[in-house]
């Protein structure tokens, strides 16, 4: 009896003992946690560093040229593809998916395009290819002559709804 007394009183003397070590060792977990979370975050903004650098290297400011299309609510007009061209040179093709199609609704803005060129005249031409408003396939184009200078230099194509003639417009922006 008396030894069931002394380890029962021995326990009760380690029990706090016992709580302070988990308590210490709870405590290391969350701050191993916590540098875990902070080397996630240094690893995120390096590598948001390295992509900004590696755009800045591929593509200087002095011949970056980029092409974005948008679309206003897309009922006059199903878009199915995109062909981009520069100088009579194919640059990009684009295929679309029905949820492409969705983001580009709601106001999203897609970037087809970047690349470098020369200073100087080009020709941009955008062949789109889908489904008019009557439902059958449709081909449309449109072109732009701009002069590309040592700035970077942004093109917009949209396509938007005309409820006045119920057609598609597609329109060339310069920025």
């Amino acid at each position: 009896m008396k030894l069931k007394q002394i380890i029962a009183g021995l326990l009760l003397m380690l029990l706090p003992l016992m709580a302070v070590s988990a308590e210490s060792a709870s405590a290391k977990n969350e701050t191993l946690d916590g540098q875990i979370q902070n080397l996630k975050q240094e690893v995120l903004k390096l590598n948001r560093n390295l992509f900004l650098l590696q755009e800045e290297l591929l593509f200087p400011g002095n011949s970056q040229f980029s092409v974005f299309l948008s679309l206003d609510i897309g009922q006059y007009f199903q878009l199915d593809s995109v062909t981009l061209k520069i100088d009579n040179k194919t640059v990009a093709n684009h295929l679309y998916t029905q949820h492409e199609l969705q983001a580009l609704k709601r106001g999203a803005v897609q970037q087809l395009y970047l690349g470098n060129i020369k200073s100087g005249q080009h020709e941009l031409v955008a062949l789109f290819t889908g489904k008019g408003a009557d439902g059958r396939d449709s081909q449309r184009a449109t072109s732009l002559n701009f002069d590309k200078r040592t700035d970077p230099k942004f093109i917009e194509l949209k396509i938007i709804d005309q409820t006045s003639n119920g057609r598609a417009l597609f329109e060339v922006k310069e920025w």
